[in-house]
């Protein structure tokens, strides 16, 4: 018996069977591209979403968080943590629910990571409006808060026919796994067009296999970029995400480096991208990054940037190679990031391009010296680390020394999340990573909030790893419910907090521009005749169910670890950390505007300071 060309489903029930249909190929797996939906309900999506999702859950699970941007960051987690080849899905309602993504559509938006976003929207007939929390615009009848989702999405639509499914869908899930335009995807759905049936064709629901796409190299380009790699003496190769996103590519970089004696830097995104005991990793460049990375880029005659977009903090706000203007080489997936800062442009694939790259130098190497001087850097650095991540037994203990512990904790299995504040710096220029999927830091948005959250994401994509949350108590304090969401799942973290009384990183840097402490620590704030409180973040993770404790210093930071490796749920261990402390080695300029005019002189003298720097900028 045939089947039916069609099926009669409401637009909710096909989409989520179109969702649950669809794979991908991995290394010659096949997995569900959709691990499945993150959900909170609310009227414009429970009788619709809801009840399609409810249909659908076997191949399609629904998990329930306890805040919309949380679980945003949760399904993002999970994108990244999986180099963008699995991702997810979320639902809201419309109104607040779906305001509530957006901040996590910006973070998707800016590093580039897959996210299906299905917020609810208000009534397409426009019969009972307005409706619940539906904000009403005189002049623009169909503008909602949905509209809001434009600028952060990669592909949005408002789905007004059930219909218009079936060619919108398919565009969306092809923006979620193109390497150049990946990002999140929004379809607005309004609650009546949710509920609405339409005859949808039976092999829109057929499984369809996915692969990443994977571009070839222009021949001129590429006969060009070995022209330029020939004449180099001094190169250096900067990493960036697209290196991770690249499926063989970390191979062929750690290969490629060795070979040809090239030293490799680390962008945010491209950390872990070679193993940091690898003997070409120079450590992480720019603004935060390594004294080895950054003597090396002030020297280099050529700077290959690979998968890289070469922001603010990986330039030093385009003043790190001022003195003798490297040739800079971009090779990219997007022409947009490879024509950057006017460099010679290699469009393609990271690993198509080293592996095209590595048969066109054959036996070319970098300058015998340039190699000594690699080496040299490379351990007067590590020495650095080594003795900055030392426990030096101050009762309360620098970042640098937190981290440290968690790295020594951390070990071959564990991986680090963090987001916002000094944490992803100290992170960046120190941590010891163990290869891809052992660093996970969110710092294109540097979105506070993200980091318990994106903890449950990284768990999820990967259970047979330890999951470290470094996190501060000004981060904490913005989103600390998916810590019950962790517990309620069964997903365990690992989560470090550092208690310095305030906004630590912001406060250092109003030091270095303003000359004061205002509105930053809990002691420069408006606050009540008694002071600021005293919070109890143990207790608090314990009333959200979690294991946790307080603990002094970094030997009793080392045991609470220990515990909590040994516990069978999420561990919060908190501690007072100085907020005065960084490391002072390393970095190199970040522009920061400082006031052009102020009566402080304070201000004055850092203004003439900014102005020298910004003479150095290319």
């Amino acid at each position: 018996m045939s089947r039916p060309h069609t099926i009669r489903l409401t637009m909710a029930q096909a989409l989520v069977r179109h969702l649950a249909a669809q794979s991908i190929d991995i290394d010659g797996r096949r997995e569900r591209l959709f691990e499945g939906c993150f959900a909170i309900f609310g009227h414009g999506n429970v009788a619709g979403m809801g009840e399609a999702l409810y249909a659908e859950r076997e191949a399609f699970p629904t998990y329930r968080a306890h805040n919309e941007q949380g679980m945003t960051h949760a399904a993002i987690a999970f994108a990244k943590q999986h180099r963008r080849r699995r991702m997810m899905a979320c639902t809201t309602s419309i109104g607040p629910g779906a305001l509530n993504m957006v901040t996590a559509a910006g973070l998707a938006h800016a590093n580039r990571l897959p996210v299906l976003l299905l917020p609810g929207d208000t009534f397409a007939t426009r019969k009972p409006d307005p409706v619940l929390q539906q904000v009403e615009h005189y002049g623009a009848p169909s503008t909602t808060v949905n509209d809001a989702f434009v600028p952060v999405s990669r592909y949005f639509d408002r789905i007004t026919r059930p219909e218009q499914l079936l060619s919108s869908l398919p565009a969306a899930i092809d923006t979620l796994l193109d390497p150049v335009d990946c990002g999140p995807a929004t379809l607005a759905l309004p609650q009546d067009v949710q509920a609405e049936a339409y005859d949808f064709p039976a092999a829109f629901f057929d499984e369809r296999v996915h692969r990443i796409r994977r571009p070839g190299l222009d021949e001129a380009e590429l006969a060009a970029a070995l022209d330029t790699l020939k004449r180099a003496e001094r190169p250096l190769l900067i990493a960036g995400g697209g290196v991770l996103y690249s499926a063989d590519a970390c191979d062929r970089l750690a290969a490629f480096a060795e070979r040809h004696g090239i030293p490799v830097a680390e962008t945010q995104a491209g950390k872990g991208s070679l193993r940091a005991d690898h003997p070409n990793n120079v450590g992480a460049i720019g603004v935060t990054g390594s004294t080895a990375a950054n003597a090396l880029a002030e020297q280099a005659d050529v700077v290959i940037a690979l998968g890289t977009r070469l922001q603010d903090f990986t330039t030093g706000s385009r003043a790190l190679y001022m003195d003798h203007g490297p040739t800079l080489l971009g090779i990219n997936v997007a022409r947009f990031d490879a024509a950057k800062h006017g460099g010679q442009s290699l469009v393609g694939d990271a690993g198509v391009a080293l592996e095209a790259l590595e048969a066109g130098l054959a036996d070319w190497q970098a300058d015998a010296g340039w190699q000594d001087k690699l080496a040299d850097e490379r351990r007067d650095w590590l020495a650095i680390v080594e003795r900055v991540t030392a426990d030096d037994g101050a009762a309360r203990p620098a970042d640098s020394q937190v981290l440290g512990a968690v790295n020594r904790a951390a070990g071959e299995n564990g991986t680090v999340v963090c987001a916002a504040g000094g944490l992803p710096g100290e992170l960046h220029k120190l941590y010891q990573t163990t290869g891809p999927g052992s660093y996970h830091v969110e710092y294109g948005f540097s979105c506070m909030g993200y980091e318990i959250a994106g903890g449950v994401g990284v768990k999820m994509a990967a259970p047979e790893r330890d999951v470290y949350v470094t996190v501060g108590d000004g981060s904490y304090l913005m989103l600390n419910s998916e810590l019950a969401t962790s517990v309620m799942l069964g997903h365990k973290l690992i989560v470090v907090l550092l208690d310095n009384r305030g906004y630590g990183c912001i406060h250092r840097l109003q030091g270095a521009t303003v000359g004061v402490e205002f509105n930053n620590l809990f002691e420069g704030c408006n606050t009540a005749p008694d002071g600021a409180p005293e919070i109890d973040f143990a207790a608090h993770a314990k009333a959200l169910g979690c294991e946790a404790e307080w603990v002094d210093g970094i030997g009793g930071l080392e045991a609470a670890l220990d515990r909590a490796k040994a516990a069978d749920k999420t561990y919060l261990i908190a501690l007072k950390t100085d907020a005065d402390k960084a490391t002072a080695e390393g970095g190199t300029w970040w522009d920061v505007p400082v006031a052009e005019v102020s009566s402080r002189e304070a201000v004055t003298e850092r203004r003439a300071g900014y102005d020298n720097n910004k003479q150095r900028q290319r």
